[in-house]
């Protein structure tokens, strides 16, 4: 029995994770059961108590009942690597502020247990969903202390006395904070360490929705004042918790909608629409547009020798030097496989719309990926890149700037691929620099000295 017993705790998946990973996850589970157990023993309970956190339990179960399937969706549609807002914190920062510790630590478990069984189905990684309870729990934990320390009278709500209530308030909202901040803080921890290439950015893509974590602490201040004066009010905030769960699920599908997965630029529709936007807005104030499309050079060949996953590193990879290349009011968007399209906007001159193009070129060219089980082989890619620059008129569409773009990318494509050509849309004619007025079919050959002289000129 007990080896077998070993055997299945071998299996676990938690041992495969990194090491970072697996430190990071035993401690804090092990610190989580360590406090709670601390402060289990501040506050005596009585039967007040039971009844208050009946009731809290109650609500809990009934909202996760009526969001589940919400939920699901949320989860499905939820990035690996972002951290996942939970709504259903009202419910147990309202037991953290009238209920005594044990208590409260005891709510924390039962609504992350229900969340397990009800939304997940059990079908979570047992070690992750641990993990989320032991951080939710410390950020209990931690508000536990502030209230004890701070408040007239832990557990309870605030005196009704000034300036006594005022102090109660603060206290509350600063626990509140180091409660979110604390959890936060954790599962991002887990996160950055599980994956080490991810960037910063992307960690805190979705902080925008840890405003609803702030409005759920808001209403578990007021569900603990409900709690204790008229219990049956809390309907009113199972209510709202619905509605935030609905609109968390509009605004995942909104991003989904506006973001492609597998780069993080923006998907076609979302480019196309907001290009539409930049067009319309240099027409009105007559200043020009530089747009491009970028095709990867033999990208089939790629996946077809490397593997799938492969060609979406290297996609990925593009997609970096793009947003590293433009600036931030310039749109970059993934068209569709492996083209990329990019509106400059403001662009002065064709010069600066092809000096852009050749930077991109010369950073794509320099991408070196390692291939999968292929530790003594490197592979770099190239692209072609067909630019068109845009003096305003009234009569020229987007989708004729992106017609003239592509043919002077299947231009770039036909004259041996890594180049760039261009050519110009619309009625004037292009102001020239110091090189002279650029020809319909302009081009850089991708050499040295033509390299040198891009260069140079960007210096100018």
């Amino acid at each position: 029995m007990t080896r077998r017993t070993w055997q299945w705790c071998r299996g676990w998946a938690l041992w495969r994770v990194p090491k970072s990973v697996l430190v990071l996850i035993l401690v804090v589970n092990s610190l989580a059961v360590v406090v709670t157990a601390g402060t289990a023993f501040l506050v005596r309970i009585d039967v007040e108590d039971l009844a208050r956190f009946g009731i809290l339990a109650g609500f809990a179960w009934a909202s996760i009942e009526l969001t589940r399937h919400i939920e699901r969706r949320r989860s499905f549609a939820h990035q690996a690597y972002v951290a996942h807002v939970d709504p259903t914190n009202v419910w147990f920062f309202a037991g953290v502020i009238v209920l005594p510790p044990a208590l409260a630590s005891a709510l924390v478990l039962v609504t992350a247990l229900l969340m397990w069984y009800r939304v997940k189905e059990r079908k979570a990684v047992p070690y992750r969903r641990v993990y989320s309870g032991a951080t939710t729990l410390l950020g209990a934990q931690t508000a536990i202390l502030i209230l004890s320390a701070g408040m007239s009278a832990y557990p309870g709500i605030p005196s009704e006395s000034l300036p006594v209530s005022l102090v109660d308030v603060g206290v509350i909202v600063l626990a509140a904070v180091f409660c979110w901040a604390v959890n936060f803080g954790l599962v991002l921890a887990a996160l950055a360490l599980y994956n080490p290439t991810v960037r910063a950015s992307d960690l805190f893509e979705n902080f925008n929705e840890q405003l609803v974590d702030a409005a759920a602490f808001g209403l578990g201040f007021v569900s603990a004042i409900l709690v204790v004066h008229q219990p049956l009010a809390l309907l009113g905030v199972m209510i709202a918790m619905v509605v935030f769960g609905r609109s968390l699920l509009v605004s995942q599908y909104e991003h989904a909608a506006r973001i492609d997965s597998k780069t993080g630029l923006a998907t076609a529709g979302r480019w196309h629409d907001f290009a539409a936007e930049m067009l319309s807005r240099a027409r009105h104030h007559q200043t020009n547009l530089g747009l491009l499309i970028v095709d990867l050079d033999h990208f089939k060949s790629l996946n077809d020798t490397y593997g799938h996953s492969f060609g979406d590193d290297a996609l990925k990879s593009v997609a970096e030097e793009l947003r590293s290349e433009v600036r931030e009011l310039d749109a970059c968007g993934r068209w569709g496989g492996e083209e990329f399209t990019v509106l400059v906007s403001d662009v002065g001159s064709a010069q600066n719309v092809h000096r852009v193009a050749e930077r991109i070129r010369l950073r794509i060219q320099s991408i070196v990926l390692q291939p999968p089980d292929q530790t003594d082989e490197t592979v770099t890619i190239s692209a072609s890149l067909g630019g068109v620059f845009y003096v305003p008129d009234e009569t020229t569409t987007l989708d004729e700037l992106l017609l003239a773009a592509d043919s002077a990318l299947y231009e770039a494509k036909n004259d041996g691929r890594n180049t760039v050509r261009m050519t110009t849309a619309g009625t004037a004619q292009p102001p020239a620099d110091d090189r002279g007025p650029v020809s319909t079919t302009d081009s850089e050959s991708g050499d040295d000295a033509d390299t040198e002289t891009v260069r140079r000129q960007d210096s100018e």
